[in-house]
């Protein structure tokens, strides 16, 4: 049987690895992290798992043979929730170490590096599951010039060999909704149905730099007034393509020389979109990018856009969904719902390689990627029996 007190107080303690106030900062690499890991490989052993770190910093707790994989990510946002991504490795932990307890099922663990993106986005999944070259990860640079390759020194010498994917049966993740439906509704569970695409460049906009004080309005080449053009005029481009599930971003701004009195020489920022339909997608693209060109035709700019990254959307494996489900109505009879995901999670790489499926809880005001992000108890346990359940244990 599973035992709460245990899971709450794991839960917790995983919490207190880079805790600022009611939130967390331990992105991944980072000297939290990475004490997280070695204090979350601690745990496995004691429940009588097989620790092993890979290559790209994933750990690894394996019960013996043929197993299903349960787990999340425990690396955060820059300023991130204490939930996010963890809250799915510790009722992983929870779930193999009752298993154990009670002579079966055989459950695996995982805490995938970095989920949240320092390199990319469900970067550790990427590597693994064979989208991501281990040796083109190791040359992306996070926002601080930092390359991956360098980030992983800080594994020293607890890196081994990738595990075999084929070990497993299939996996399935435990995660916070990060968004208001449920919470909305007053239901405790959803079952995802399928998680959207995304897709993702990084475009640069370069003017004059000039004097803020002598330059007249109508001579200047302000790549921030650029920037500023694009973003007003996509939302009226993009009005026709896209649906109401779907959205987009400009996260990362960096402007140059960001200083008060003079006008910006440069400006380098994200754009992101996601969508559950692949061909809106594309479409989405072929209008953002046509926004781009005009504006920067008009206003002098010269125009560098990235090259495009992304996730193809994936459905949720029609078995494994079904054992969520029939989980769902025991726990929360009449209390869960089947849904998509709007957020990206590890499941869409480790679809690559076998069945998946997820499960959500309650984000208390649909509040995520932010210190106040938090889920009622209840909700947190509701989700931990399910997960059980669903896995071959009594709850």
């Amino acid at each position: 049987m599973i035992d709460t007190a245990r899971f709450l107080s794991d839960l917790h303690r995983l919490r207190s690895f880079g805790a600022q106030g009611h939130g967390v900062v331990r992105p991944a690499y980072s000297l939290p992290d990475i004490a997280a890991r070695d204090w979350l490989a601690g745990r496995m052993g004691e429940a009588g798992l097989q620790v092993q770190f890979d290559p790209m910093g994933n750990l690894f707790g394996l019960a013996e043979g043929s197993s299903l994989l349960m787990g999340s990510h425990t690396d955060t946002q820059p300023t991130g929730g204490w939930l996010d991504g963890a809250l799915g490795v510790i009722a992983a932990l929870e779930v193999a170490r009752a298993a154990r307890e009670a002579g079966g099922p055989a459950i695996s663990v995982v805490s995938f590096q970095d989920e949240e993106g320092r390199f990319g986005g469900t970067t550790g999944s990427a590597v693994w599951s064979g989208l991501l070259p281990l040796a083109e990860a190791d040359a992306i640079r996070d926002t601080e010039g930092i390359s991956l390759a360098e980030a992983r020194q800080a594994l020293g010498q607890r890196a081994g060999g990738f595990i075999d994917p084929t070990r497993f049966t299939g996996f399935v993740e435990l995660h916070i909704e990060q968004g208001p439906t449920l919470d909305t509704a007053g239901e405790q569970i959803g079952i995802v149905t399928d998680i959207v695409g995304y897709r993702e460049v990084t475009v640069t906009l370069t003017g004059q730099q000039n004097h803020a004080g002598t330059t007249p309005m109508a001579l200047r080449r302000d790549a921030f007034q650029g920037l500023s053009a694009f973003n007003t005029r996509l939302n009226d481009s993009l009005r026709n393509v896209v649906t109401p599930q779907s959205v987009w971003t400009i996260g990362h701004v960096a402007v140059a020389p960001n200083a008060s009195s003079i006008v910006p020489g440069q400006v380098r920022f994200s754009m992101q979109w996601r969508d559950g339909d692949k061909d809106r997608l594309g479409r989405m693209q072929t209008v953002i990018e046509a926004t781009l060109k005009a504006i920067s035709a008009e206003m002098g700019l010269g125009l560098e856009i990235g090259p495009c990254l992304g996730l193809e959307p994936v459905s949720m494996d029609r078995g494994l969904r079904a054992r969520l489900e029939a989980a769902a109505e025991k726990v929360a009879p009449g209390r869960w719902r089947t849904m998509p995901s709007g957020a990206l999670h590890d499941a869409t790489n480790v679809a690559r390689l076998m069945p998946v499926a997820m499960l959500f809880v309650p984000s208390i005001g649909g509040i995520s990627h932010a210190f106040k992000e938090d889920t009622d108890e209840n909700d947190l346990v509701a989700g931990l029996r399910v997960l059980a359940h669903a896995g071959g244990l009594g709850a």
